[in-house]
């Protein structure tokens, strides 16, 4: 019998960060919910990290995930706007981390290849295929759309994950 693990996947931005969550049981993929946490783009660092903290933390508390995903970083010709990513990135890794829940990460490609099955899928295409895969499902945002593709990328590759 195989038992039923649940998956957030988070989509990493300081503006906007997706999140994303599916039950796995099997090979068998279902959506559980979506959405987006925002952050004031008017106030301070500081302020906009706690903003998406407790955002996630609230995710965290409604939907009770077993494991978390999150998409790896990329580095833009922007080294500031590289830096503020990565600082909400690892919001989105320690809040998990802190409630005892594991956290795999991905590199965007990856994410790509294992949705859409070509590493250089464009947003539109990562989102039809999510409306395949998870036929619930309802991403208001792109950002949703892609947290759950980070999420469905940890359903396939977890097993391997665990074994890092």
């Amino acid at each position: 019998m195989n038992s039923t693990i649940r998956i957030l996947g988070i989509d990493p931005g300081l503006r906007r960060t997706g999140w994303g969550v599916i039950d796995v049981t099997g090979n068998r993929l279902v959506f559980v919910a979506c959405g987006t946490v925002t952050s004031d783009d008017k106030a301070e660092l500081g302020p906009r990290l706690a903003q998406l903290h407790r955002g996630i933390s609230d995710v965290l508390a409604a939907w009770s995930p077993d494991e978390a995903a999150v998409e790896q970083t990329f580095v833009n010709k922007d080294a500031g706007a590289t830096l503020k990513l990565g600082q909400a990135r690892g919001i989105a890794m320690v809040v998990p981390a802190l409630a005892g829940i594991p956290v795999a990460e991905y590199e965007p490609n990856k994410v790509k290849k294992s949705v859409v099955g070509a590493g250089h899928a464009e947003k539109n295409q990562i989102h039809m295929m999510i409306g395949i895969l998870l036929p619930k499902a309802d991403p208001k945002t792109m950002d949703a759309a892609d947290a759950l593709a980070i999420a469905i990328t940890h359903a396939h590759h977890r097993s391997a994950a665990g074994r890092r």
